[in-house]
């Protein structure tokens, strides 16, 4: 980052390349929405690039980032009803679970993959939302507890215990494939 806003143009390709992905799905599991996460992954990026000639190294590129994402989400949230309900057999939810690994499976393993995943993507959704932000930015983001905190502007104790919760409810409804 420290290069691009130096003004090698280049850098910028970079940092889109390596966080693009982490970044769009945060956004997706957070609105569940492809239109919305789209036009809320474009305005990060557009925050980025504006914001670019003050750009000081006081964390982790990552935490900066996703404090960009979390604050463009927050934006979004107070914009829209926060009671929006939308349901995980959209086509971008059935996309997510299509992609290949790389290695055939017999077909009652890939069924039980299938019906594993959906079931984890559901949990997920159904998390209150700072725990569901908590455990997409570890998860997605590759963030320490430090850095949620960070990102989301909370205790470190705060942000733990966010994560924790997350985790408990999610292997406790993923029991029955432990």
């Amino acid at each position: 980052m420290q290069l691009y806003r130096d003004g090698d143009a280049g850098a910028f390709d970079v940092l889109y390349t390596r966080h693009k992905g982490g970044v769009y799905r945060y956004l997706l599991r957070q609105c569940r929405e492809a239109a919305v996460a789209e036009e809320l992954f474009q305005d990060v990026w557009m925050n980025l690039i504006r914001a670019r000639a003050g750009y000081t190294v006081q964390a982790k590129f990552t935490t900066y980032l996703y404090r960009l994402a979390h604050n463009r989400m927050v934006d979004h949230y107070r914009k829209t009803s926060p009671a929006v309900a939308v349901s995980l057999e959209e086509e971008e939810g059935e996309a997510a679970l299509d992609l290949p690994d790389g290695r055939e499976r017999p077909a009652d393993e890939a069924l039980d993959a299938r019906r594993q995943a959906a079931r984890l993507l559901e949990l997920i959704a159904g998390l209150p939302e700072a725990q569901r932000e908590a455990f997409l930015l570890q998860q997605e983001g590759g963030m320490s507890v430090e850095e949620i905190a960070q990102a989301t502007g909370v205790t470190r104790e705060t942000a733990k215990s966010r994560l924790r919760y997350a985790m408990s409810k999610l292997k406790s409804g993923m029991g029955v494939w432990r």
